[in-house]
């Protein structure tokens, strides 16, 4: 709760940096298990991808495992079947694919159920695999437009720094995503495609939030001022990330209603298609704003002339920030910095090197004047 209540309260005191490292070993590795995945197995595509036939019929009297057990003597064992709402309303859909004949598994599923085929291929529909394919075509399309545009006007409106970075934590987003489909074996459907364009979207947002504060703390780099670019960068973090998060609550809220209650507890399974998504896309919004966008765009800073020089001017200071008992620089005074271990010892280094006649010693008082001339003694009056 002290946590919260500091950043509710704007104090800069929470070090993001910390967790840069971490995360990007964190995404490096989903995405590798995510490649190695879907290299191995592919994802798992739904009918309108594959192509295949749909059926769906009442579910009285019968359960999935007996349809599956029909399906299986016809050499569709593999076929995707669910149970779709509740009680007296509740049917099963069964999908198979475009190498299974559709009477074989018509007539097999009314042997096992007691059905009668009519009532089965009732509601049969078939699907071609080409509906997909332009699915497919038309989002890959929608997707280049939208990097193409984001890049254009970030560059035009910040920069093409902070431009590239987004775009590096939007892919970041869609790419874990896929990930997460193929690593758990979630299927993809024209729903799945709509979401994952979604995400773009709110991504974007958690990052632009960031970056247009960045914009507004940039006066503070100075080449003789106390913050280097990535100290700016976890200032402006402290400063947006409560936003950010009341903001992810507020759309992650009600798409997990739709994904828990509506598809998990209501059985409308065509909501998990697009909240399941949603859901993972969202969290991961929030999380690489702060923890793949910002510690790329400090990388690239860092880099300029300016930049480079303001933060070995920040170094030098905090080295001669020197401790009064041991004659070495503060840690204290780099404790909140990015600097490495290197960095550290190059300031205790530098730190060493400080005239001792500017160096406070054990049990030496200290004058307010120490840096200062002494003030001269007021004139006196002449005496009347």
């Amino acid at each position: 709760m002290n946590l919260f209540r500091r950043l509710y309260s704007f104090d800069d005191d929470v070090d993001f940096r910390i967790g840069w490292r971490v995360a990007f070993i964190v995404s490096a590795i989903l995405l590798v298990l995510g490649g190695f995945s879907l290299g191995l197995r592919g994802l798992e595509l739904g009918i309108d991808f594959r192509g295949g036939t749909a059926w769906q019929f009442p579910a009285a009297g019968t359960n999935t495992d007996t349809v599956r057990n029909a399906l299986e003597t016809v050499g569709a064992g593999d076929a995707r079947i669910q149970t779709l709402n509740q009680g007296s309303d509740a049917t099963i859909r069964v999908e198979v694919g475009t190498d299974v004949a559709a009477p074989k598994a018509v007539a097999a599923m009314a042997k096992a159920t007691g059905k009668s085929p009519s009532v089965i291929s009732a509601n049969q529909s078939e699907v071609g695999p080409s509906w997909g394919a332009n699915v497919s075509r038309s989002a890959l399309r929608a997707l280049i437009v939208f990097f193409i545009a984001i890049a254009i006007y970030i560059s035009w409106q910040l920069e093409w720094r902070m431009a590239v970075s987004a775009i590096i934590a939007v892919l970041h987003d869609v790419f874990l995503s896929v990930a997460v489909y193929a690593i758990f074996r979630f299927e993809v459907t024209p729903g799945t495609v709509i979401a994952f364009l979604t995400i773009l979207g709110y991504s974007l947002y958690d990052t632009i939030v960031v970056y247009d504060k960045v914009k507004d703390n940039e006066g503070r780099l100075t080449l003789q001022g106390d913050m280097t670019y990535t100290d700016m960068m976890n200032l402006s973090l402290n400063q947006t990330f409560m936003r950010s998060i009341n903001t992810t609550l507020a759309a992650v809220l009600p798409v997990a209603a739709v994904l828990f209650i509506g598809a998990g507890v209501m059985g409308a399974v065509t909501l998990e298609e697009f909240g399941l998504a949603l859901f993972v896309g969202l969290i991961l919004g929030a999380y690489s704003s702060v923890f793949i966008a910002a510690p790329i765009v400090c990388w690239l800073k860092e880099r300029e002339p300016r930049n480079t020089q303001i933060r070995e001017n920040v170094l030098v200071r905090r080295a001669k920030a020197v401790d009064p008992v041991t004659d070495r620089p503060s840690r204290g005074a780099v404790a909140a910095t990015d600097e490495s271990p290197d960095d550290i010892e190059t300031l205790e280094a530098v730190g060493s090197e400080t005239p001792a006649s500017t160096s406070p010693r054990p049990g030496r008082p200290t004058s307010p004047y120490s840096d200062k001339h002494p003030p001269r003694p007021r004139k006196q009056g002449k005496k009347r």
